[in-house]
């Protein structure tokens, strides 16, 4: 059978595995050996399935390919911050970062090639959205990064924020079912709360992840509470105002008593005043939660600067005198433009 033909095994459940299996003469749970190998041990090829007689695995090969992805070009910074350019199936290109810190090690992973939304910050933002990645290739993202987590750091990884190159929730269907399989034990069995969906604030699918009781976290980059400004830098917010996007962060706590994030970045001249400060305060009555102010990665040399340190420690202090908790989180891999915006796939895609 031509290649072109030939069905993507990891799109069928355990049970058509062991249907196919039993329809080809064969005894079922030859289904789930395939199903661990692919899902538990990240098997890219049929060859590797070793409890699997020769014979079904040319029945697999046959039938099936794996469409898994494979690390295009690694890049390591200075402060140990691992970027892999991932080539695709169909040769598209994203970017997953692997972040370590003396007690953690953190996979950032991509969801989208480019990204649905038009944040003018954001080097993703600039690329055109190609398409959602496939929930076995945000699989296999977290797989590689494992793997590089062992090797350069003895450890295994520890947390996965979807704050790679797309909006997630944008593909929803996909992310929910990679996180499903990422947590399962059928899959890698990671824990839930240690899996963070960060979004730039879509109402809708905010609610519509808080139904689906998935038990990870949620980060929304909020970057304004004042409409306008909101709207100049982000100008999907024009249709997804600022109260739209209260009311699904307090629906999200009323669902799941889970503590929001805000990652937000303070620029010069666009949010640094005690106006902006005291909108982004009362914004933050609207549920628990904690605020991360994110340095600011230049992409090129236009309208966005980094604000000063002072205006910095205004929020700092705002903030932790509203009792909320904040953390001022300093640039990882800016060296290789793996930092916090910068993902853009400088070589590919275009």
């Amino acid at each position: 059978m031509d290649t072109a033909e030939k069905s993507d095994i990891r799109k069928l459940s355990r049970e058509a595995l062991r249907t196919f299996f039993t329809e080809n003469g064969a005894q079922a749970f030859r289904g789930n050996q395939v199903y661990e190998w692919l899902w538990q041990k990240g098997a890219h090829s049929f060859e590797a399935m070793t409890n699997l007689s020769l014979e079904h695995r040319e029945l697999l090969n046959t039938h099936f390919t794996i469409n898994h992805i494979a690390v295009d070009q690694m890049q390591r910074s200075k402060d140990g911050t691992i970027k892999n350019a991932v080539r695709l199936h169909d040769g598209l290109i994203v970017e997953s970062v692997l972040i370590p810190t003396d007690s953690r090690t953190t996979a950032c992973v991509s969801s989208q090639v480019g990204c649905s939304l038009d944040c003018r910050f954001c080097a993703t933002a600039r690329l055109k959205r190609m398409r959602n990645l496939n929930p076995d290739e945000i699989f296999d993202q977290v797989v590689v990064i494992d793997r590089q987590s062992r090797l350069y750091f003895g450890r295994p990884l520890s947390n996965i924020v979807f704050m790679g190159m797309g909006e997630p929730v944008m593909n929803y269907p996909n992310v929910v079912k990679a996180i499903r399989m990422i947590s399962s034990e059928e899959g890698l069995g990671m824990s839930p709360k240690r899996i963070t969906v960060s979004t730039s604030g879509v109402p809708k699918m905010i609610r519509k992840l808080a139904d689906e009781q998935l038990r990870c976290n949620l980060a929304v980059s909020l970057h304004s509470a004042v409409e306008e400004t909101r709207t100049k830098i982000m100008p999907f917010n024009a249709k997804m105002p600022l109260q739209d996007l209260k009311e699904s962060i307090m629906y999200w706590y009323d669902k799941t008593r889970s503590r929001i994030t805000y990652e937000y970045v303070v620029w010069e001249g666009i949010n640094d005043t005690p106006v902006d400060i005291r909108a982004f305060l009362d914004f933050c009555k609207a549920s628990p939660c904690k605020v991360n102010l994110i340095e600011y990665n230049p992409i090129d040399d236009g309208d966005f600067r980094q604000a000063s340190e002072q205006a910095i420690q205004a929020y700092v202090r705002a903030l932790e005198s509203a009792g909320v908790t904040v953390t001022v989180r300093r640039s990882r891999g800016k060296d290789i433009d793996a930092a916090c915006g910068q993902l853009a796939n400088k070589e590919a895609n275009s």
